[in-house]
């Protein structure tokens, strides 16, 4: 059963939304109050819906906006270092993030994509398994072992089919006229 999919443009507003969202919140309230692990939520979301080019480029893109908040936002730092190196560190942490939840993705959809081609597989036994060998004269069929049994003896093993024997009309006339008991012009 494969997931229905929401069209990609959905996503990739709610990922631009959240991020400039998350970009003017963390420039409003200034560097003291931290909003870093929020923009993992955008990033996950093109990493899942859109793939990994996506979550690369929203794992870029947040970093920039959040880079962009703490500069606006004059936050001073001792060194310029510092600042490159936290928005280093955020990038990395973004990317790995979309990396993560896209293998994650990728994992479920090859598994339900193996999962149902081992259905179909299992259906397509069954359906061989149906195809039995058998005499075309006595009516035995040749079980897996090569053993040739009775049909009834057969059936019955392999299911919970139990049977009741009787003459189908024409069987039930021709015995009738072997053993003389009735003739062409009577039958």
């Amino acid at each position: 059963m494969m997931r229905k999919k929401s069209p990609k443009w959905i996503w990739t507003i709610l990922s631009v939304a959240g991020v400039v969202v998350l970009g003017l919140v963390d420039w409003l309230t200034g560097y003291e109050f931290n909003f870093f692990v929020f923009y993992f939520f955008p990033v996950a979301f093109a990493a899942w819906f859109l793939g990994l080019v996506a979550s690369v480029f929203f794992a870029v893109f947040s970093a920039m906006v959040w880079f962009a908040a703490d500069f606006l936002g004059d936050h001073q730092y001792s060194s310029s270092f510092y600042a490159v190196w936290n928005t280093m560190i955020r990038l990395v942490s973004f990317l790995a993030i979309g990396w993560s939840v896209y293998r994650m993705r990728y994992l479920l959809d090859r598994e339900q994509e193996t999962s149902e081609a081992l259905g179909r597989s299992l259906s397509e036994i069954k359906v061989l398994e149906t195809f039995l060998p058998i005499c075309s004269q006595c009516k035995k069929i040749r079980d897996k072992q090569g053993v040739w049994q009775q049909l009834e003896v057969y059936i019955g093993q392999h299911s919970d089919t139990q049977f009741s024997h009787g003459y189908c009309p024409e069987c039930a006339k021709r015995i009738m006229k072997e053993a003389g008991l009735l003739n062409d012009k009577t039958g």
